[in-house]
């Protein structure tokens, strides 16, 4: 940019309020190029061909207390979108997350 407007003006100090009036200039951020490398192409998630062999697993916290429980265990099928909601609390250690997998699921 800056050489574009030296190419028809100079005056003392052109260089350094070209760039600090790119920098500032809304539009120009918005449209500048970017210098990182672009992403590749988005590759498809393989389709699940039986039930209950592709999971998706999550938490849901920081709910009020009942009943000694604080969050919910979320277990969902990726091919029918079943889901088990499981009550648990947030200090669950991994053995016992796997009992209440192994016990609800």
């Amino acid at each position: 940019m800056v050489e574009l407007v030296t190419k028809n003006y100079w005056w003392p100090e052109i260089m350094r309020e070209v760039r600090r009036y790119i920098e500032e200039y809304n539009l120009c951020q918005r449209i500048k190029t970017r210098m990182e490398e672009m992403a590749g192409k988005l590759k498809l998630s393989e389709v699940p061909k039986k039930l209950w062999t592709h999971l998706t697993v999550d938490f849901i916290t920081k709910l009020l207390v009942v009943a000694g429980k604080d969050a919910i265990l979320v277990v969902c099928d990726r091919l029918s979108k079943m889901t088990h909601f499981i009550a648990t609390t947030e200090e669950m250690l991994a053995e016992g997350l796997v009992r209440l997998f192994r016990d609800n699921v």
